[in-house]
């Protein structure tokens, strides 16, 4: 089976990355290319960067591009992504969503779009990260009490949210684990005279510098020992890597809102 791809944001760090991804892999194949319509890459070869040919000029016309693909991948901003999925709906295309920072009201309406199209959609789809966030769920229920917990993470200068979707899913599960709600026991930064530490809360803190792909730690402070569980990525190649594993698990699905829990078979 060929899996006939088409990729969001196209011209950016991580849409180059999953070109580079598909053109590579032998059961996939790149029919369309979509960026903003401001792009000055527009009408460019979408395998420029690398030299190669491809035949795909890279567009805006998101009707055209979903009329040629299955499946689209997209890590690119909120907005854009909800257009393209509104447009994946309207088109019977199956999407793999990496995009972080939705608001709860763009996460409701990708679950509606999901009851009449198959979506993947992760903060993070590095197959490491995925494990990490279950051995997090093991090590939290372990040490729910007399721990203090941390969430450390770091990304390039260009990162536009913070903290990063893949530190607030950590956040998540762990504070699910502990039978908490994130949204009433994270901290999300200290200044000044803070008091001392609530035990009951989950802390965020977040480093923006140079290239730094993503490194993320979660820290159960506890008395006389420290457990850290920490994920370093050096490259996109993961995060690309990880969406076409997602692309080949949405070949059998018509419908329905995963996760990368499912795509690795941990759910």
């Amino acid at each position: 089976m060929t899996h006939r791809i088409a990729i969001a944001g196209s011209s950016g760090r991580m849409g180059r990355m999953l070109i580079e991804a598909v053109l590579a892999a032998d059961d996939c194949q790149l029919v369309a290319a979509l960026d903003r319509p401001d792009s000055p890459a527009l009408g460019q070869d979408a395998g420029a960067f690398l030299g190669q040919a491809t035949g795909v000029a890279i567009s805006a016309d998101i009707p055209a591009a979903l009329a040629q693909a299955d499946y689209l991948i997209d890590f690119t901003r909120p907005e854009g992504t909800m257009a393209h999925l509104r447009a994946c709906r309207a088109a019977g295309v199956k999407a793999v969503i990496g995009t972080t920072g939705f608001s709860d009201e763009q996460k409701a309406e990708i679950a509606a779009i999901a009851r009449d199209v198959a979506v993947v959609m992760a903060p993070n789809m590095s197959v490491g990260v995925n494990v990490v966030l279950k051995l997090l769920d093991v090590a939290a229920r372990a040490l729910k009490e007399g721990y203090d917990i941390e969430i450390i993470e770091a990304h390039h200068r260009h990162k536009v949210d913070a903290p990063s979707g893949t530190a607030l899913k950590m956040g998540e599960v762990v504070a699910a684990a502990l039978g908490r709600d994130l949204k009433q026991c994270a901290v999300y930064g200290r200044e000044g005279v803070t008091g001392e530490r609530d035990p009951s809360t989950i802390g965020f803190a977040t480093v923006r510098g140079g290239d730094i792909v993503g490194d993320h730690t979660v820290l159960f402070a506890g008395t006389g020992e420290r457990i850290e569980i920490t994920h370093k990525s050096s490259s996109r190649a993961t995060y690309a890597q990880g969406s076409l594993r997602a692309v080949r698990f949405l070949a059998g699905k018509a419908c329905g809102l995963y996760g990368m829990d499912h795509v690795l078979g941990m759910a």
